[in-house]
């Protein structure tokens, strides 16, 4: 029976490892692992080198229907779901691998992720839990994060109507004067 604890306990750790270089808060790791808070920060400080942050995990869906974080968010979801259809992977095994899907693809697009492990776990989560739900864009086809109850016909997807602020951010201000310089 000591032996089934100890492989348990390794299998956790290598677990909670992963989880904290992926990025995950610690209320994740409490979750998703059998190993008490203390193991978990002093793990998350000796992989991170810094304490883990405070606060309260995301608990609001509505984040995920802004323009930017939606877009991330459909990502991240058709690979979780394709994952699911063609593979055996469940849980958080497919929530991993879907993240890690999500971030090679972000990296070679040279883009910046709007989407946190943490983030994306409570999405699947809210899923889960029939808060959001994919809606299918009328013009590209293509399925979209929104709010599970909400009206989906006739639904148009933020790159098909993108907002006029999109992409207005202060960094992208930053970046056009240096730009206009150098020309």
């Amino acid at each position: 029976m000591r032996n089934k604890s100890v492989i348990s306990e390794a299998r956790d750790i290598r677990l909670a490892v992963e989880l904290i270089e992926l990025g995950a808060r610690l209320q994740l790791l409490e979750t998703e692992t059998k190993l008490s808070r203390e193991r978990l920060l002093k793990l998350y400080k000796e992989v991170r080198g810094e304490s883990p942050p405070k606060g309260m995990l995301p608990f609001s869906t509505d984040w995920f229907m802004t323009w930017q974080p939606n877009i991330h968010a459909s990502l991240f979801m058709a690979y979780h779901r394709f994952l699911r259809e063609n593979t055996q992977l469940r849980g958080l095994d497919l929530i991993i691998k879907s993240f890690r899907m999500y971030l090679d693809q972000v990296k070679r697009n040279n883009m910046e992720p709007a989407l946190s492990l943490t983030r994306a776990w409570t999405m699947v989560r809210f899923f889960d839990a029939n808060m959001l739900a994919l809606a299918t864009c009328k013009c590209c086809g293509g399925q979209f994060v929104a709010h599970a109850f909400d009206p989906t016909k006739g639904y148009v997807c933020g790159l098909c109507n993108v907002p006029a602020r999109a992409g207005k951010t202060r960094r992208a201000a930053a970046i056009k004067p240096i730009a206009t310089v150098a020309a």
